[in-house]
């Protein structure tokens, strides 16, 4: 599906130019040297109060896929405890390429079979608080390639670190399966999480850094389709690479969205109307994801920031309130020297619960975009409300991009955010 390129972003200001940084890699003779960088990531929290996340794995093997963004011919992975509560054994890790003759995305292909290892070890320990960086493994990986990584946890875990909205299906199994090409003994299908694993790289000597989205349920993808990495940083990466030509350097997407999350609380706090009760798995305060989510990726030389509106309907927070940790947020991201890019708010009118939506809310939420289309601080704003908001009620998402709850686009609606985003702004 391909949708109309009208809509286009709002592009305040651009801080475009990389030359003389320590960024632009290295070249020898008119050769680029491999670098590591980071193609796919997500958001990690808490294991939950109750239920697996909060048992965790007990003498059972995780099959993950993913959906890496830039290719390489190395890859390394990264796995995280840091919200854990005790040491985690990982008894032994694979990854592979999805077996594409048959359905099953639990089956693997053994010719891509490869052993993980860490410090040279098959098996290791991830101490509470901490992560951990597998070596890296000889494995050509092309743009867009699904990865299949496959973990087996020993002894119990305790609660888990993990990703609660991967919109993916991955598996649960008993014992160790980690090298069974078959997916048939993984027992149980999970549609909500990623256990441990929070990041992949690839070596490659077509680097153009990584871009972070730090963002919300709007950049995990929410109401898009199970299974088909419709979120709109996917489509974003999907542009990119279709625009890079051949042999066209390109920069890879990292998805850091996070379901709830909210600029200036815990997931953990209930929202102002009762709605929404709390939950771990939401995560911490935008601030204080910065470091895990955002500096700790590989490569990164570009952050879109797109929060608040959580923030609006859940607790009610002011626009200054608002706009002040958006400030802070940019302040500490070009302080890194990285580029910051914001999006502005997009409608919710409709979403379910009383008072979630008022009038009053609403005239926040056009505060704060007057504010962030008019703010030269930032290095450009991608204007969301713009692509998403219906003309004839701007309050409100536009039928045809409206999942049905109101508040989170459906695949159309994502994919008219990704074509509106100015690609000179990310490159």
């Amino acid at each position: 599906m391909h949708v109309s390129s009208s809509w286009r972003a709002v592009a305040v200001t651009a801080a475009l130019t990389l030359a003389g940084s320590s960024l632009a890699g290295a070249s020898y003779g008119g050769h680029r040297e491999a670098e590591w960088v980071g193609t796919w990531a997500t958001a990690v929290t808490h294991g939950n109060a109750a239920g697996s996340t909060n048992l965790g794995l007990t003498d059972q093997s995780v099959r993950l896929v993913v959906r890496p963004t830039v290719g390489g011919d190395r890859i390394r992975i990264r796995l995280s405890n840091i919200y854990g509560e005790k040491t985690v054994t990982v008894g032994a890790a694979t990854v592979a390429k999805p077996d594409k003759s048959t359905p099953e995305q639990s089956d693997i292909d053994p010719a891509t079979l490869r052993t993980l290892t860490f410090n040279g070890s098959g098996t290791a320990l991830m101490i509470k608080g901490s992560e951990l960086l597998s070596d890296p493994v000889d494995l050509e990986l092309g743009n867009l390639d699904d990865l299949v990584i496959s973990l087996y946890f020993p002894q119990n875990t305790g609660p888990t670190t993990f990703h609660g909205s991967s919109l993916q299906e991955n598996f649960v199994g008993p014992s160790n399966l980690v090298d069974q090409p078959g997916g048939a003994a993984y027992t149980l299908t999970r549609r909500c999480c990623w256990f441990f694993l929070s990041g992949v790289d690839v070596e490659t000597d077509k680097s153009d850094g990584s871009i972070v989205v730090l963002g919300d349920s709007i950049t995990d993808g929410t109401a898009s389709t199970f299974n088909a990495n419709n979120r709109w940083p996917d489509q974003l990466a999907e542009r990119l690479i279709a625009s890079a030509g051949k042999r066209g350097r390109v920069p890879s997407v990292l998805n850091a969205g996070l379901a709830g999350s909210r600029l200036n609380h815990e997931g953990s706090e209930p929202s102002d109307n009762g709605v929404f009760p709390g939950f771990n798995e939401v995560g911490v305060n935008s601030l204080a994801r910065l470091n895990e989510d955002v500096f700790a990726q590989t490569g990164v030389r570009t952050v879109i920031t797109e929060l608040g509106v959580n923030d609006i309907w859940m607790s009610d927070d002011s626009a200054a309130e608002i706009i002040g940790a958006l400030r802070q947020l940019n302040t500490q991201v070009k302080q890194r020297g990285l580029r910051s890019l914001v999006s502005t708010i997009t409608p919710f009118e409709g979403i379910g619960g009383a008072g979630s939506w008022t009038p009053a809310k609403e005239a926040t939420r056009q505060a704060v975009n007057s504010y962030l289309r008019s703010s030269s601080e930032f290095d450009g704003v991608l204007d969301f409300d713009q692509v998403l908001r219906d003309p004839a009620a701007p309050s409100k998402l536009n039928p045809a991009y409206d999942s049905g709850d109101h508040i989170h686009p459906n695949d159309a609606g994502y994919q008219a955010m990704a074509a509106s985003v100015p690609l000179k702004l990310v490159r």
